[in-house]
Protein backbone atom coordinates (compact mmCIF):
# COMPACT_ATOMS: atom_id res chain seq x y z
CA UNK A 1 0.00 0.00 0.00
CA UNK A 2 3.03 2.31 0.24
CA UNK A 3 4.06 2.01 -3.41
CA UNK A 4 4.06 5.40 -5.16
CA UNK A 5 2.93 7.09 -1.95
CA UNK A 6 4.49 9.95 0.00
CA UNK A 7 5.07 9.09 3.66
CA UNK A 8 6.15 11.61 6.27
CA UNK A 9 7.59 10.58 9.65
CA UNK A 10 7.74 13.15 12.43
CA UNK A 11 10.68 12.51 14.72
CA UNK A 12 11.96 10.41 11.85
CA UNK A 13 15.61 10.34 12.95
CA UNK A 14 14.74 8.32 16.07
CA UNK A 15 15.10 4.57 16.43
CA UNK A 16 11.61 3.85 15.16
CA UNK A 17 11.84 6.26 12.23
CA UNK A 18 15.08 4.73 11.00
CA UNK A 19 13.71 1.19 11.17
CA UNK A 20 10.42 2.20 9.53
CA UNK A 21 12.35 3.90 6.74
CA UNK A 22 14.54 0.83 6.29
CA UNK A 23 11.50 -1.44 5.88
CA UNK A 24 9.74 0.97 3.53
CA UNK A 25 12.77 1.07 1.22
CA UNK A 26 13.26 -2.70 1.42
CA UNK A 27 9.66 -3.72 0.73
CA UNK A 28 8.06 -0.91 -1.27
CA UNK A 29 8.74 1.75 -3.85
CA UNK A 30 7.48 4.93 -2.23
CA UNK A 31 7.25 8.16 -4.16
CA UNK A 32 8.83 10.07 -1.27
CA UNK A 33 9.83 9.43 2.33
CA UNK A 34 10.03 12.67 4.28
CA UNK A 35 12.00 12.71 7.52
CA UNK A 36 10.73 15.61 9.62
CA UNK A 37 12.76 16.42 12.74
CA UNK A 38 14.58 19.24 14.45
CA UNK A 39 18.08 17.75 14.77
CA UNK A 40 20.16 18.60 11.73
CA UNK A 41 23.10 16.41 12.78
CA UNK A 42 20.93 13.32 13.16
CA UNK A 43 19.45 14.05 9.74
CA UNK A 44 22.94 14.36 8.28
CA UNK A 45 23.96 11.03 9.83
CA UNK A 46 20.74 9.34 8.66
CA UNK A 47 21.13 10.71 5.13
CA UNK A 48 24.47 8.91 4.80
CA UNK A 49 22.68 5.59 5.38
CA UNK A 50 19.37 6.31 3.64
CA UNK A 51 20.23 8.28 0.52
CA UNK A 52 17.76 6.84 -2.01
CA UNK A 53 16.31 9.28 -4.54
CA UNK A 54 12.95 9.21 -2.77
CA UNK A 55 14.39 10.46 0.54
CA UNK A 56 13.73 13.99 1.75
CA UNK A 57 15.00 15.58 4.98
CA UNK A 58 13.04 18.50 6.45
CA UNK A 59 14.22 20.47 9.46
CA UNK A 60 11.24 21.39 11.62
CA UNK A 61 9.55 21.10 15.00
CA UNK A 62 6.04 19.79 15.60
CA UNK A 63 5.52 22.91 17.73
CA UNK A 64 5.67 24.96 14.50
CA UNK A 65 2.27 24.61 12.80
CA UNK A 66 3.17 26.67 9.74
CA UNK A 67 6.27 24.58 9.04
CA UNK A 68 4.20 21.40 9.45
CA UNK A 69 1.62 22.62 6.95
CA UNK A 70 4.33 23.25 4.38
CA UNK A 71 5.94 19.86 5.03
CA UNK A 72 2.58 18.04 4.76
CA UNK A 73 1.83 19.27 1.23
CA UNK A 74 1.08 16.32 -1.11
CA UNK A 75 1.72 13.80 1.69
CA UNK A 76 -0.43 10.64 1.71
CA UNK A 77 0.45 9.02 5.05
CA UNK A 78 1.90 10.38 8.28
CA UNK A 79 3.54 8.51 11.16
CA UNK A 80 3.70 10.76 14.19
CA UNK A 81 6.66 9.56 16.25
CA UNK A 82 7.99 12.87 17.55
CA UNK A 83 7.78 13.26 21.33
CA UNK A 84 9.69 14.11 24.46
CA UNK A 85 9.88 10.65 26.02
CA UNK A 86 12.14 10.82 29.08
CA UNK A 87 10.02 10.53 32.23
CA UNK A 88 12.34 12.51 34.57
CA UNK A 89 12.87 15.25 31.96
CA UNK A 90 9.11 15.68 31.59
CA UNK A 91 8.68 15.88 35.37
CA UNK A 92 11.24 18.67 35.64
CA UNK A 93 10.20 20.46 32.42
CA UNK A 94 6.43 19.95 32.34
CA UNK A 95 5.49 22.73 29.93
CA UNK A 96 8.13 21.64 27.44
CA UNK A 97 6.61 18.15 27.38
CA UNK A 98 3.13 19.63 27.01
CA UNK A 99 4.23 21.91 24.15
CA UNK A 100 5.72 19.01 22.17
CA UNK A 101 3.54 16.05 23.12
CA UNK A 102 0.12 17.74 23.36
CA UNK A 103 0.24 21.00 21.43
CA UNK A 104 2.56 19.44 18.87
CA UNK A 105 0.11 16.57 18.39
CA UNK A 106 -2.68 19.08 17.80
CA UNK A 107 -0.51 20.86 15.23
CA UNK A 108 0.03 17.56 13.40
CA UNK A 109 -3.74 17.01 13.31
CA UNK A 110 -4.45 20.52 12.02
CA UNK A 111 -1.75 20.28 9.35
CA UNK A 112 -3.05 16.88 8.21
CA UNK A 113 -6.63 18.17 8.00
CA UNK A 114 -5.52 21.19 5.97
CA UNK A 115 -3.17 19.35 3.60
CA UNK A 116 -5.11 16.45 2.10
CA UNK A 117 -3.32 13.70 4.06
CA UNK A 118 -5.20 10.37 3.87
CA UNK A 119 -4.04 8.47 6.97
CA UNK A 120 -2.27 9.38 10.19
CA UNK A 121 -0.99 6.96 12.84
CA UNK A 122 0.35 8.34 16.11
CA UNK A 123 2.72 6.27 18.23
CA UNK A 124 1.76 5.95 21.88
CA UNK A 125 3.01 4.12 24.95
CA UNK A 126 1.87 1.92 27.82
CA UNK A 127 2.54 4.93 30.06
CA UNK A 128 -0.58 6.59 28.60
CA UNK A 129 -2.72 3.94 30.36
CA UNK A 130 -3.75 5.15 33.82
CA UNK A 131 -0.78 7.55 33.81
CA UNK A 132 1.11 8.34 36.99
CA UNK A 133 3.74 10.61 35.39
CA UNK A 134 3.53 13.70 33.21
CA UNK A 135 4.92 11.97 30.14
CA UNK A 136 2.13 9.39 30.29
CA UNK A 137 -0.45 12.14 30.88
CA UNK A 138 0.71 14.07 27.81
CA UNK A 139 0.55 10.93 25.66
CA UNK A 140 -2.95 10.16 26.95
CA UNK A 141 -4.02 13.68 25.98
CA UNK A 142 -2.38 13.28 22.56
CA UNK A 143 -4.14 9.94 22.00
CA UNK A 144 -7.49 11.56 22.81
CA UNK A 145 -6.76 14.33 20.33
CA UNK A 146 -6.01 11.90 17.50
CA UNK A 147 -9.09 9.81 18.21
CA UNK A 148 -11.35 12.87 18.38
CA UNK A 149 -9.85 14.19 15.13
CA UNK A 150 -11.96 11.61 13.28
CA UNK A 151 -15.01 13.61 14.39
CA UNK A 152 -13.48 16.92 13.32
CA UNK A 153 -12.64 15.99 9.74
CA UNK A 154 -16.00 16.85 8.20
CA UNK A 155 -16.12 15.59 4.62
CA UNK A 156 -12.37 15.16 4.35
CA UNK A 157 -11.12 11.71 3.32
CA UNK A 158 -8.75 11.18 6.25
CA UNK A 159 -8.37 8.73 9.12
CA UNK A 160 -6.52 9.01 12.41
CA UNK A 161 -5.53 6.06 14.62
CA UNK A 162 -3.08 5.27 17.42
CA UNK A 163 -0.59 2.43 17.95
CA UNK A 164 0.28 1.63 21.56
CA UNK A 165 3.11 -0.69 22.59
CA UNK A 166 5.64 -1.24 25.38
CA UNK A 167 9.43 -1.13 25.67
CA UNK A 168 11.41 -1.37 22.46
CA UNK A 169 14.56 -3.50 22.44
CA UNK A 170 17.68 -1.70 21.25
CA UNK A 171 16.03 1.72 21.26
CA UNK A 172 18.01 4.57 22.79
CA UNK A 173 15.80 4.70 25.88
CA UNK A 174 15.87 0.97 26.56
CA UNK A 175 17.50 -0.48 29.68
CA UNK A 176 19.14 -3.15 27.51
CA UNK A 177 21.95 -1.00 26.04
CA UNK A 178 22.44 0.50 29.52
CA UNK A 179 22.95 -2.96 31.07
CA UNK A 180 25.18 -3.97 28.15
CA UNK A 181 27.37 -0.91 28.61
CA UNK A 182 27.74 -1.57 32.34
CA UNK A 183 28.68 -5.18 31.58
CA UNK A 184 31.28 -4.12 28.99
CA UNK A 185 32.76 -1.75 31.57
CA UNK A 186 33.21 -4.69 33.95
CA UNK A 187 30.38 -3.97 36.39
CA UNK A 188 29.83 -6.69 38.97
CA UNK A 189 26.38 -5.36 39.90
CA UNK A 190 23.40 -4.30 37.80
CA UNK A 191 20.89 -1.79 39.23
CA UNK A 192 17.41 -3.31 39.58
CA UNK A 193 14.52 -1.07 40.57
CA UNK A 194 12.39 -3.89 41.99
CA UNK A 195 12.90 -7.68 41.86
CA UNK A 196 9.26 -8.32 40.85
CA UNK A 197 9.12 -5.70 38.09
CA UNK A 198 7.82 -6.88 34.69
CA UNK A 199 7.82 -5.21 31.29
CA UNK A 200 6.43 -5.77 27.80
CA UNK A 201 9.06 -6.12 25.05
CA UNK A 202 8.95 -5.60 21.30
CA UNK A 203 11.75 -5.31 18.75
CA UNK A 204 12.10 -2.28 16.50
CA UNK A 205 11.31 -4.37 13.44
CA UNK A 206 8.19 -5.83 15.07
CA UNK A 207 7.04 -2.32 16.04
CA UNK A 208 7.57 -0.98 12.52
CA UNK A 209 5.82 -3.95 10.92
CA UNK A 210 2.87 -3.56 13.27
CA UNK A 211 2.48 0.10 12.34
CA UNK A 212 2.57 -0.86 8.65
CA UNK A 213 -0.17 -3.45 9.14
CA UNK A 214 -2.23 -0.95 11.15
CA UNK A 215 -2.19 1.43 8.18
CA UNK A 216 -3.81 -1.33 6.14
CA UNK A 217 -6.61 -2.17 8.54
CA UNK A 218 -7.34 1.17 10.26
CA UNK A 219 -10.88 2.51 10.04
CA UNK A 220 -10.15 5.58 12.13
CA UNK A 221 -10.24 6.08 15.88
CA UNK A 222 -8.81 2.74 17.01
CA UNK A 223 -5.94 2.20 19.40
CA UNK A 224 -4.01 -0.80 18.08
CA UNK A 225 -2.15 -2.92 20.66
CA UNK A 226 0.13 -5.77 19.50
CA UNK A 227 0.24 -9.05 21.41
CA UNK A 228 3.79 -9.00 22.69
CA UNK A 229 5.66 -10.95 25.38
CA UNK A 230 6.50 -9.95 28.94
CA UNK A 231 9.74 -10.40 30.81
CA UNK A 232 10.88 -10.03 34.40
CA UNK A 233 13.52 -7.36 34.79
CA UNK A 234 15.69 -9.80 36.76
CA UNK A 235 15.61 -12.29 33.85
CA UNK A 236 16.59 -9.51 31.48
CA UNK A 237 19.61 -8.72 33.64
CA UNK A 238 20.56 -12.41 33.79
CA UNK A 239 20.40 -12.67 29.99
CA UNK A 240 22.86 -9.80 29.62
CA UNK A 241 25.19 -10.63 32.49
CA UNK A 242 24.54 -14.00 34.17
CA UNK A 243 27.38 -13.45 36.66
CA UNK A 244 26.32 -10.03 37.92
CA UNK A 245 24.66 -9.47 41.26
CA UNK A 246 21.60 -7.29 41.64
CA UNK A 247 21.62 -3.95 43.41
CA UNK A 248 18.04 -3.02 44.33
CA UNK A 249 17.72 0.76 43.92
CA UNK A 250 13.95 1.19 44.29
CA UNK A 251 11.24 2.23 41.88
CA UNK A 252 11.92 5.65 40.42
CA UNK A 253 9.40 8.53 40.60
CA UNK A 254 6.66 8.04 38.00
CA UNK A 255 7.56 4.40 37.40
CA UNK A 256 5.15 1.45 37.68
CA UNK A 257 5.87 -2.05 38.93
CA UNK A 258 3.97 -3.57 35.97
CA UNK A 259 2.85 -2.16 32.64
CA UNK A 260 -0.66 -2.09 31.19
CA UNK A 261 -1.46 -1.98 27.48
CA UNK A 262 -5.23 -2.52 27.77
CA UNK A 263 -6.89 -1.39 30.99
CA UNK A 264 -10.00 -2.84 32.59
CA UNK A 265 -11.84 0.40 31.82
CA UNK A 266 -11.03 -0.08 28.13
CA UNK A 267 -12.08 -3.74 28.11
CA UNK A 268 -15.67 -3.22 26.98
CA UNK A 269 -14.40 -1.37 23.88
CA UNK A 270 -11.66 -3.91 23.12
CA UNK A 271 -11.77 -6.36 20.21
CA UNK A 272 -9.32 -9.24 20.08
CA UNK A 273 -7.78 -10.45 16.83
CA UNK A 274 -5.19 -13.18 16.35
CA UNK A 275 -2.12 -10.99 16.74
CA UNK A 276 -3.42 -7.76 18.28
CA UNK A 277 -6.15 -5.93 20.16
CA UNK A 278 -8.09 -2.99 18.75
CA UNK A 279 -9.65 -0.57 21.21
CA UNK A 280 -12.52 1.09 19.41
CA UNK A 281 -13.23 4.75 20.21
CA UNK A 282 -15.64 5.09 23.10
CA UNK A 283 -17.50 7.85 21.26
CA UNK A 284 -18.40 5.31 18.53
CA UNK A 285 -19.81 2.50 20.65
CA UNK A 286 -23.15 2.66 18.83
CA UNK A 287 -21.34 2.14 15.52
CA UNK A 288 -19.08 -0.60 16.84
CA UNK A 289 -19.87 -3.34 14.30
CA UNK A 290 -17.60 -1.77 11.68
CA UNK A 291 -14.56 -2.50 13.86
CA UNK A 292 -15.27 -6.23 14.27
CA UNK A 293 -13.73 -7.29 10.93
CA UNK A 294 -10.26 -6.26 9.80
CA UNK A 295 -8.75 -5.74 6.34
CA UNK A 296 -7.96 -9.46 6.04
CA UNK A 297 -11.58 -10.45 6.78
CA UNK A 298 -10.62 -11.77 10.20
CA UNK A 299 -13.55 -11.63 12.61
CA UNK A 300 -12.65 -10.14 15.98
CA UNK A 301 -13.95 -11.19 19.37
CA UNK A 302 -15.29 -8.54 21.72
CA UNK A 303 -13.76 -8.77 25.19
CA UNK A 304 -15.88 -8.81 28.31
CA UNK A 305 -15.66 -6.15 30.99
CA UNK A 306 -12.86 -6.99 33.41
CA UNK A 307 -10.31 -8.00 30.78
CA UNK A 308 -6.90 -6.34 30.94
CA UNK A 309 -3.60 -6.86 29.17
CA UNK A 310 -0.81 -6.30 31.68
CA UNK A 311 2.82 -7.33 31.76
CA UNK A 312 2.19 -9.41 34.89
CA UNK A 313 -0.95 -11.25 33.66
CA UNK A 314 0.35 -11.94 30.16
CA UNK A 315 0.30 -15.55 28.96
CA UNK A 316 3.44 -15.05 26.85
CA UNK A 317 6.76 -14.75 28.68
CA UNK A 318 10.31 -14.40 27.42
CA UNK A 319 12.84 -16.65 29.15
CA UNK A 320 16.49 -15.81 29.67
CA UNK A 321 17.40 -17.98 26.64
CA UNK A 322 14.68 -16.30 24.55
CA UNK A 323 16.15 -12.88 25.22
CA UNK A 324 19.69 -14.06 24.53
CA UNK A 325 18.57 -15.21 21.08
CA UNK A 326 16.83 -11.90 20.38
CA UNK A 327 19.86 -9.90 21.50
CA UNK A 328 22.06 -11.97 19.22
CA UNK A 329 19.72 -11.25 16.30
CA UNK A 330 19.80 -7.52 17.07
CA UNK A 331 23.44 -7.00 18.03
CA UNK A 332 25.09 -9.99 16.35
Amino acid sequence: MFNDKTILITGGTGSFGRKFTELLLKRYKPKKIIIYSRDEFKQFEMSKVFNDKCMRYFIGDVRDKERLKRAFEDVDYVVHAAALKQVPAAEYNPMEAIKTNVLGANNVIDAALDSGVKKVIALSTDKAVNPINLYGATKLAADKLFIAANKMKGKRDIKFSVVRYGNVMASRGSVIPFFMRLTEEGAKELPITHPEMTRFWITLEEAAEFVMSSFETMRGGEIFVPKIPSMRITDLAKAINPDAKFKIIGIRPGEKLHETLVSIDESYNTIEFENYYAIQPSIDVAESEEYLTNAWNEKGERKEYGFSFRSDNNGWWLTVDDLKKKLKEIYG
